[in-house]
Formats: C-alpha cells, structure tokens, sequence
C-alpha cells in the first residue's frame, strides 16, 4: 500500500506560481512512476504530468507543457509539481497519483493509488 497526501494548492492570479507537494509513505516510491491529474467543475479527470521511479524521464500534457515541472525527491519520499504562468483554465483539483512500475504513463486507469487531491483557483 502506498499513502500520498498532497499540499500547496491555494489560490494565485493568472501569471502567477505554485508547487505541489505529494508526500508518499508506505513502500518505497523509486519503485513507482508518479502522476499529477486535475479535474475541474463539470469536467473530466485529466493528465498532467508524469515521471518515472528514477525521475529521469518526465510526459506532460500538452496544455501544460513549458509552464508546469514535475520532479521527485526519493530520499524524501515527495513528488513536486512547479507550475509558472498559472492560467484561469488550470484552477481545479489536483491528484498525485502512483503505478508500480517504471513507465510514465498518462493513462489514469494505470494508477493505482490516488491522494485526496489539493485545491488550485486561478483568478484572473
């Protein structure tokens, strides 16, 4: 079983920074691929950001792309996601996800273990 709690939602004008935090416990996270979803009022779960156990290797979404930073930490057992140049269309819940497994999938039904997600509004 994994555990991950997320942090660092808030509320931010448009252009404006945030991190995220997912902190994990339970097994050893460099063992699993992590994710970011989001899903906002009346819409579908999306992908954001993925990276392997390594952290080497990353996939975004194209809407995401050039603004927002995945990254991990294993000593600290924590998945962060930097995201600059906040857009209104980027306000939603945000969902750090794990898959055992290396690949970085964007495919949601891969995850296996989901946080309870963390608040981003945007305004304008």
């Amino acid at each position: 079983q994994v555990q991950l709690v997320e942090s660092g939602g808030g509320s931010v004008q448009a252009g404006g920074s945030l991190r995220l935090s997912c902190a994990a416990s339970g097994r050893t996270v460099s063992s699993y691929a992590m994710g970011w979803f989001r899903q906002a009022p009346g819409k579908e779960r999306e992908f954001v950001a993925a990276t392997t156990g390594t952290g080497i290797s990353t996939n975004y979404a194209d809407s995401v792309k050039g603004r927002f930073t995945i990254s991990r930490d294993n000593a600290k057992n924590t998945v962060y996601l930097q995201m600059n140049s906040l857009k209104v269309e980027d306000a939603a819940v945000y969902y750090c996800a794990a898959k055992w497994g290396t690949l970085a999938t964007a495919r949601e039904e891969r995850y296996d273990y989901w946080g309870q997600g963390t608040q981003v509004t945007v305004s304008s």
